[in-house]
């Protein structure tokens, strides 16, 4: 099973004011969220942006791989990812439990 915990989540308000249209809704993912992959899949309520980002992290550590980019990660089965979001983006800190 793969544990991922919301370790950062930071708003560039100067960004969102500069260049983003309003919206209504955008990300409700709190420091602290942790949500579990079992058999390296989707785990339910996990942003579908965010997934995509680190699917193929959390498959390698669901079939017992790791140690990505050798030697990145302090614990060779985690990772520390962050989505694709430009003003708020999000950091999550993946490991096998």
């Amino acid at each position: 099973m793969v544990k991922i915990t919301v370790v950062k989540v930071i708003e560039y308000k100067d960004l969102i004011k500069k260049y983003e249209n309003p919206i209504q809704h955008a990300c409700n993912i709190k420091v602290g969220d942790v949500f579990y992959s079992k058999n390296g899949e989707k785990p339910e309520n996990l942003c579908p942006e965010a997934w995509k980002v680190m699917k193929e992290y959390v498959e390698s550590l669901a079939e017992g791989k790791g140690n990505f980019f050798d030697g990145w990660m302090k614990d060779p089965m985690s990772a520390m990812i962050s989505c694709n979001d430009g003003f708020r983006p999000v950091s999550f800190y993946i490991e096998v439990i």
